[in-house]
């Protein structure tokens, strides 16, 4: 197949990725504006319909590996696109992420981000952004569920190194909750910017769960050596 004609066929599935985003958000309302979990399942249903037209409008398959957990445990993971986090929330029952406060403004997205129970933070400065990580994570504990969080803090191309910051470690802390990381390579097919979408298998991988009471800068670097691992051999079989 041409890139030309997998570029337009790309731009098609976009195109109506974002379109079916509305119709959903649209549909489900009332039941998402009375219970959270009409918001959680617009959410499972969206995703759901990502992924299979990914695979017959653009060839992209996607697969999960790895046993998702159900009990509210901290879900650590790899970000390479918008396509991870479609494939983790529609294989747990009751997903929240830590997001940017900038995404509580985009239309439908922040909306029903927060109505899921997503918890927003202000980046701009770190020591200020984990205190209020904490707070409102422990505030909103009565909100049952898997808290996403992603260690490097924003979408890393594939092959790139980066650093794994330490809020996921002062949250693992203070929550006392088990850590499961994620690795992908889906970067590999979906990447950060642009039109274009690879044909492939795209996989997700949860890895087995790390138990409360480590100590941060264990956590961090078992997370960063099991993660960065993982993901190279998911890459690497992707070719």
């Amino acid at each position: 197949m041409s890139y030309a004609l997998q570029w337009l066929r790309s731009l098609v599935f976009i195109g109506q990725m974002y379109v079916s985003m509305l119709v959903v958000a649209i549909l489900f309302l009332p039941w998402a504006l009375a219970q959270r979990r009409g918001a959680v399942a617009a959410s499972h249903a969206w995703c759901l319909w990502v992924r299979w037209t990914a695979g017959w409008m653009v060839g992209l398959r996607s697969e999960v590996r790895g046993v998702a957990p159900t009990d509210e445990v901290i879900i650590a993971a790899k970000h390479q696109s918008f396509l991870d986090i479609i494939m983790i929330y529609s294989s747990v029952p009751r997903g929240k992420f830590i997001m940017k406060k900038e995404l509580t403004w985009a239309p439908i997205l922040g909306q029903y981000a927060l109505r899921i129970g997503c918890i927003p933070v202000n980046r701009g400065k770190r020591a200020q952004a984990i205190k209020q990580m904490v707070t409102d994570v422990v505030a909103g504990r009565a909100l049952p569920g898997q808290l996403i969080i992603f260690p490097q803090g924003t979408r890393i191309a594939p092959g790139v190194r980066a650093p794994y910051k330490v809020g996921a470690g002062v949250l693992y802390q203070e929550l006392g909750q088990d850590c499961v990381p994620v690795a992908c390579n889906v970067g590999v097919f979906w990447p950060r910017h642009g039109i274009y979408r690879k044909p492939g298998l795209a996989v997700i991988e949860f890895l087995p769960r790390v138990p409360a009471g480590l100590s941060t800068v264990e956590l961090m670097g078992r997370l960063e050596r099991e993660i960065e691992a993982r993901s190279d051999a998911l890459m690497a079989e992707a070719g």
